[in-house]
């Protein structure tokens, strides 16, 4: 099994990534698109440099290597993938072969996280749109963040039954620090998670956004409850 798990940031993602890579059967790769997608937009993100130099930036090359074999003889493939990565003309055809689960979190939230990482953050890079025109080519299984860190258990069952998958209670914790997975970006967006042990407990109330994060969230919220109203 291939699974391709959209979403955009500040989204539990990593944590997400976490729990799946932490299953002995399961190859993991964080964010394949994420060097094509800073080629491609000239974008200026933290270590778009170490970004470039370190990981593939053909968006070919990253489709053809998620047609092939999964990495280093294991049963199934779990991929973090956000969606504001999918430039135009960049291959989506492989995602047809794989099972894809969307991931969302209220825009809110998002925004005051990501604000707190990289600054004046616009509708494109936050990707609750892109997000959207993704589930209509390649719909799936909806999970929201909040629902997760709610009850991780109760929603990683519901999911992997969803999906076909045996559950292993495995996902519910792993070791804290890096991952050999982990993208070159862990250390400016990983901090965190790098300090967990599993999921962070329940969300507080919603954030209540002022200025230009406000005006962003009305953007961005007609697209989360697109998908909010599909979720398990």
């Amino acid at each position: 099994m291939k699974i391709a798990m959209w979403s955009g940031p500040r989204n539990l993602s990593t944590a997400m990534l976490y729990a799946f890579g932490n299953r002995p059967e399961f190859a993991a790769w964080d964010e394949p698109f994420y060097g094509p997608y800073l080629k491609a937009t000239g974008i200026a993100h933290p270590m778009r440099k170490e970004v470039l130099s370190t990981h593939e930036t053909d968006e070919n090359l990253v489709a053809d290597r998620i047609r092939g074999e999964i990495p280093d003889g294991k049963k199934h493939f779990y991929m973090k993938h956000m969606g504001f990565h999918m430039c135009d003309g960049f291959p989506l055809d492989w995602a047809k072969d794989c099972v894809n689960v969307h991931l969302i979190r209220h825009p809110a939230r998002v925004i005051a996280s990501y604000t707190a990482k990289r600054k004046n953050p616009t509708l494109q890079d936050i990707g609750f749109q892109q997000q959207t025109e993704i589930f209509e080519q390649f719909p799936g299984p909806v999970i929201d963040s909040f629902d997760i860190r709610e009850n991780p258990e109760h929603m990683l069952k519901k999911l992997c039954g969803t999906i076909g998958l045996d559950w292993d209670p495995g996902m519910l914790s792993w070791p804290a620090g890096p991952k050999p997975f982990d993208g070159v970006w862990a250390p400016h967006w990983y901090k965190s998670v790098h300090d967990s042990k599993g999921f962070a407990g329940k969300e507080g109330a919603i954030p209540a956004l002022t200025g230009e994060s406000a005006a962003l969230l009305e953007q961005a919220l007609p697209f989360y409850e697109q998908l909010e109203a599909k979720k398990l």
